[in-house]
């Protein structure tokens, strides 16, 4: 109702809603299109069978016309031949004579007229030995005002035409000629005994070919089955390679299609993807002997590196002991070159683990109580940033898992360090222990301004900051996440991030 007169608006539909009616066109494509067969050998089958019910269509349509032309000109060939023998003896009834109904078809029809109009009709019963006058009501006919126009619309020794006698006698072909009296004399033979051959042989040939379309689907489903072997076999190799790990380690592409003739088009696919996983192998090689080199390089630099970096600090903390007087910039150059000294010496042990993890050098194994190391790692983060609010979320329970205890320490941790680097003082960071299902979930949940989606999905790679113009004072190399994840996934876990201004979560997902 509108609420300034009280009338009821109309209702207005949009096309949209017209459209997705049940009964709309779009409706009804939908359908259709989820009925369709939608593998290939559901599709050949479909087709062969609907050209085979097509053809058996046509066949069965073309049979039944010829047949029924054939018996109707049969027909026409009899009425011509007859003269209208049973219609003239209808002419002179009245002085004694009565119709001569033998040797005559049963059914047969015979019509006088006279002036266009009926003065004696007749049609043979199926008794040939019935010679009963005109006066007998078995063979007595009489005619609709419709059907005497079409009688005396019959063109006198003209062609056949069609006569509809009703439902008892059914139809007829009809011929007229003159008679010897100035009248017409019309004779008819009926088209039920030929409509009755035309309906056996329809019967017959929709047996057959119902046989013949089950028989054949059966048959092509057999043929099109064993014809797709190549491609299920091409599918089954597509399918295996698609399952191996390919986006790190070392991959060996030994799968190939064992189709692989020119001569067919199954085969020319074949030999395509031969190649193609060919040149992917190949690629997939080099590509895991740059990662080596590159792991052997990072760890071999990282291992290196510690001596001179422990030599660089030791000799700027001996230097800053010197008992005598140090002047004030010297003393600042070597603080700074300490400081320095320390932050690298963190960088090379990151690339250090890193390489390690990336070689797949087996972690300890022991029993880990997460509840303590969240525990020390907010306790750790509440002294490193007294400005941040710091809460922490445990269950009841103590929750133990089997793993590295110093590297989940180190995950808490960098988790932590995160939240407290990218976020601004009073920031509230919340860490949170949980069992879900069978793992365990430990996430860091801060209010900050969140991490832009262009970095998002890089998070967790290395060197990724977050503000790259930030000051080296923070300390940040860009490592600490990688890290996260390549301990996580080391424990066969997961780590997510989920980040919108005003929430970010990192959650990792332990077994």
């Amino acid at each position: 109702m509108s609420p300034r007169d009280g009338r009821s608006s109309p209702r207005t539909v949009s096309p949209r809603t017209r459209s997705a009616r049940p009964g709309s066109p779009r409706t009804l494509r939908a359908r259709a299109a989820g009925l369709a067969p939608r593998t290939l050998r559901a599709r050949l089958i479909a087709g062969l069978l609907v050209l085979l019910v097509v053809t058996c269509a046509a066949v069965g349509f073309a049979t039944t016309a010829a047949l029924r032309h054939f018996l109707v000109d049969r027909l026409d060939q009899q009425l011509a031949e007859s003269g209208g023998r049973y219609a003239a003896s209808l002419e002179h009834t009245g002085q004694g004579a009565g119709p001569d109904t033998r040797a005559q078809t049963p059914g047969t029809l015979g019509v006088r007229l006279l002036g266009g109009r009926v003065t004696a009709a007749g049609v043979v019963d199926g008794d040939a030995d019935d010679t009963d006058g005109p006066d007998d009501q078995d063979d007595r006919i009489t005619f609709t005002p419709a059907q005497q126009r079409v009688l005396a619309a019959l063109p006198v020794g003209g062609p056949a035409g069609a006569l509809d006698l009703g439902r008892v006698q059914g139809h007829y072909r009809v011929r007229a000629v003159a008679g010897r009296d100035g009248d017409v004399l019309v004779s008819g033979l009926p088209l039920r005994p030929a409509e009755d051959t035309v309906r056996r042989l329809e019967t017959l040939e929709l047996m057959v070919f119902a046989i013949a379309v089950v028989a054949a689907g059966a048959a092509g489903a057999l043929w099109v089955r064993w014809s797709l072997r190549p491609l299920r076999r091409v599918v089954g190799m597509a399918e295996r390679v698609s399952a191996m790990p390919l986006a790190s380690g070392e991959v060996l592409l030994a799968e190939r299609v064992p189709d692989d003739d020119p001569r067919t088009e199954v085969g020319r696919v074949g030999a395509a993807l031969n190649r193609m996983l060919g040149h992917v192998g190949d690629a997939l090689s080099r590509r895991h002997a740059v990662e080596a080199r590159l792991r052997a390089f990072a760890a071999d630099a990282s291992h290196e590196l510690r001596t001179p970096v422990a030599a660089v600090r030791g000799h700027a903390e001996l230097a800053l002991r010197h008992p005598g007087d140090v002047p004030a910039p010297v003393r600042h150059s070597l603080e700074r070159i300490d400081a320095e000294a320390l932050r690298m010496g963190a960088i090379v042990e990151d690339l250090l683990l890193l390489a390690r993890l990336d070689a797949g050098r087996p972690l300890a194994e022991e029993e880990v109580d997460l509840t303590r190391i969240a525990l020390n790692a907010v306790a750790d983060a509440r002294a490193a940033g007294p400005d941040h609010r710091w809460r922490l979320a445990l269950p009841e329970e103590p929750v133990l898992l089997r793993g590295d205890e110093h590297r989940l320490s180190q995950v808490a941790a960098n988790l932590l360090a995160n939240a407290r680097t990218h976020t601004p003082p009073g920031t509230e960071v919340r860490l949170q222990l949980e069992r879900v299902g069978g793992q365990v979930e430990l996430s860091v949940t801060d209010d900050g301004p969140g991490i832009a989606p262009e970095l998002l999905d890089r998070v967790f790679e290395r060197f990724v900051r977050g503000d790259r113009a930030r000051s080296r004072a923070t300390g940040s190399t860009g490592l600490g996440l990688a890290i996260v994840r390549a301990v996580v996934q080391a424990h066969g876990g997961r780590v997510d991030a989920a980040s919108r201004p005003g929430r970010t979560v990192f959650t990792v997902r332990l077994p």
